[in-house]
């Protein structure tokens, strides 16, 4: 008898939908064997638990006892979380833009019962609005199309399925130097918003990615162009209405070019590129903004974000996915406020809260307020700051009564990986040790709680780790792993980012054309294996394989990283210098295995003086820095451009290595730090 078969699923956003009408399947065999014995076309709905226009179409349409009839009857339906499964999502969406649609979620998608797409679209009203067709009448049409017209399904159906073929074969033949970098950088900073920072237009993303290699190219460069774009668009994310001023946290996008108004979820991999992006323009800058967003983010991370089998602030621990937009059923009503509302709280503290933080009566977001500090950039004057201080504290209290959105309870492996890096590079930074300690938390979570038969698991939810990792797992918690053991000297870190690597080359490498896969040579529930380098919200794995690899080789002297690093970085550099825009990551990967800086320290025992040497390195502002600790009786391979140095008069001794060419040996901080600087 069919039912609804969401409810034994761990998925937040999946059993958001297990009460539905809708007789939906999760992605699987059963789906799959039903639609062939029935011989239904299906159709895929993929959606996140955090996402606004998700929950609309569901409202609208999946509790509609009328739509969800009609669905069962003519399809087959599946519901897949993308964040689970973010191989399946990959694939779709890319046939989504085949068909010349933008993609998006909730993605709509159908397929043939051998999960071929043939046509497809994002968000479809339950009636006919927004220049789109009613989703009642998208489904009789669809459907009497796959009856009616099975040569324009199989058309559809041989054409996209040759392009994602194409699409999983990326167009290679480009190399990488410095000069295609520096060109990019020109051309890119060049699409930055001169008055709001951020790209130009709106929505508006925060584009850690992006913005980290224009900050490479300024650090490689000097061109203060360059600077400015990114302390530009911090500034304004850091100011706007896109930052929780009262909780802390960044949200995923703001709807306008000012950073005001945003779709009101917060993702743990935008706040932790966005740490660990703040983290490496304070170096430079001392910014007190940077290192108080910093500050105030990482609260908001250790109160809101853990999550494990004993509860929310007790170890073992992860990091949560999400917050979603919605309290109530409403975008964004738990973070704005009304003028009575903060009249109210505040008293005679009001009238200068309201100044600074934007307030009105008539509000400026759709009669509400989101606070922000776009008008008043600058700080005040530290009495002032601190009566500002105990205003929000007083606000956050009150609004910590109110219903909160739903919390995307998933533990993901890959963006786990990105929040213990800005996590570790932030403690040491700002010397914090708690921070390094959940961070080293977080990673001995997804060591134990989300390994299977020594392969990773890609999510870990309700006590249960499921689904086959990702490239991306794999790719961030190996930098995960490689920047722990540059902060700590734990040689452990290196020998798991070792082993990942290996189980990598193992079963995601591309032994025809290089590069790696998203998915396993043994994950076999996907239509076709798909290979990327383009950045998106999050870094590739591709991009992040390349510093990984490139770090490896650096640290080890192994050659076979580096020829690896090399292989993938030609399997993916577009012919086309112009398309390489489109792949900061792989290019700041390949800037490190080119351009790296190599400190090595050496010492014997637990020298005090090593401390302080390694210190000094770590928070040293290049970031092709690379830091290796070693005991002098450990030896570094003969290619290793320090190999055979040693300890200056039996004290902790420092090398600064570029390319085969190492500086003199040094013994204080203050000759390290000379040797780190650039001149001029």
């Amino acid at each position: 008898m069919a039912a609804n078969h969401l409810s034994d699923q761990t998925s937040p956003y999946l059993r958001q939908h297990k009460d539905n009408p809708v007789h939906w399947y999760a992605w699987g065999p059963e789906a799959f064997e039903t639609a062939r014995r029935q011989n239904k076309p299906i159709l895929l709905s993929v959606g996140y638990a955090a996402c606004h226009w998700c929950h609309v179409m569901a409202h609208e349409s999946f509790e509609n006892e009328t739509i969800a009839a009609l669905m069962n009857a003519l399809f087959v339906n599946i519901k897949v979380d993308r964040e689970e499964r973010p191989d399946v999502d990959y694939i779709y969406q890319n046939a989504l833009q085949l068909l010349g649609e933008q993609g998006g979620w909730p993605l709509t998608m159908f397929l043939t019962p051998d999960r071929d797409p043939f046509w497809g679209g994002t968000y479809f009203p339950s009636t006919p609005k927004y220049g789109r067709p009613g989703f009642p009448q998208v489904l009789s049409h669809i459907e009497k199309t796959y009856r009616d017209d099975p040569k324009r399904i199989t058309n559809n159906v041989t054409a996209i399925n040759q392009a994602l073929q194409q699409i999983a074969k990326p167009n290679a033949g480009g190399h990488l130097s410095r000069q295609v970098l520096d060109d990019a950088a020109a051309v890119l900073v060049q699409s930055v918003d001169d008055r709001n920072g951020g790209t130009r237009g709106a929505p508006k993303f925060p584009q850690p990615g992006f913005f980290r290699f224009l900050w490479n190219a300024y650090k490689r460069t000097a061109n203060t162009a360059y600077k400015g774009a990114v302390l530009l668009t911090l500034d304004n994310i850091c100011q706007g209405g896109i930052y929780d001023h009262l909780g802390g946290g960044f949200a995923r996008y703001s709807t306008d070019e000012y950073w005001l108004a945003p779709h009101f979820e917060k993702m743990l991999y935008d706040n932790a590129q966005l740490i660990e992006l703040m983290v490496d323009v304070w170096k430079d800058t001392n910014s007190p903004l940077y290192q108080q967003r910093v500050s105030e983010t990482v609260t908001w991370l250790l109160r809101d974000m853990k999550n494990g089998p004993a509860g929310s602030q007790q170890e073992p621990f992860g990091f949560a996915a999400a917050f979603d937009a919605d309290s109530e059923g409403e975008e964004g009503k738990f973070c704005v406020w009304s003028e009575t509302e903060i009249d109210k709280i505040l008293g005679s503290d009001a009238t200068d809260f309201k100044t600074v933080y934007d307030a009105c009566a008539q509000g400026n977001w759709e009669g509400h307020n989101i606070l922000n500090r776009s008008t008043h950039m600058d700080p005040l004057g530290d009495l002032q700051e601190m009566a500002l201080r105990a205003s929000r504290e007083k606000l956050f209290a009150e609004r910590q009564k109110r219903i909160q959105p739903m919390r995307d309870d998933k533990v993901l492996a890959d963006w786990n990986g990105m929040i213990i890096v800005a996590l570790a590079k932030a403690a040491v930074c700002f010397a914090q040790p708690a921070w390094m300690e959940a961070a080293k938390t977080a990673y001995h979570f997804v060591q134990t709680q989300m390994t299977k038969n020594g392969r990773l698991c890609h999510a870990w939810c309700a006590g249960t780790a499921n689904h086959p990792a990702t490239l991306d797992d794999y790719a961030n918690m190996s930098r995960a792993a490689l920047v722990l053991f540059e902060l700590t000297t734990d040689s452990q870190f290196l020998n798991d980012a070792k082993n990942w690597v290996a189980i990598l080359d193992a079963h995601y490498w591309d032994r025809l054309s290089g590069g790696y896969f998203i998915s396993a040579d043994d994950t076999t529930d996907t239509i076709v294996r798909p290979k990327t380098a383009l950045d998106n919200a999050v870094p590739p794995g591709n991009g992040t394989m390349s510093e990984v690899l490139a770090r490896l080789y650096h640290i080890t002297g192994d050659r076979s990283y580096e020829d690896r690093a090399n292989d993938l970085i030609a399997a993916l550099t577009p012919e086309d210098p112009r398309a390489s825009l489109n792949h900061p990551t792989l290019m700041c990967g390949f800037e490190l295995l080119d351009q790296a800086t190599q400190v090595v320290l050496i010492s014997d025992g637990d020298d005090p003086a090593l401390a302080a040497l390694h210190r000094s390195a770590v928070q040293a502002a290049d970031p092709n820095l690379i830091v290796t600790v070693l005991r002098s009786v450990e030896p570094l391979a003969e290619t290793h451009p320090a190999f055979g140095r040693g300890q200056l008069n039996g004290s902790a001794t420092a090398y600064v290595c570029k390319g085969q060419t190492c500086s003199l040996p040094v013994t204080t901080m203050d000759q390290l730090k000379n040797l780190l600087t650039p001149a001029g």
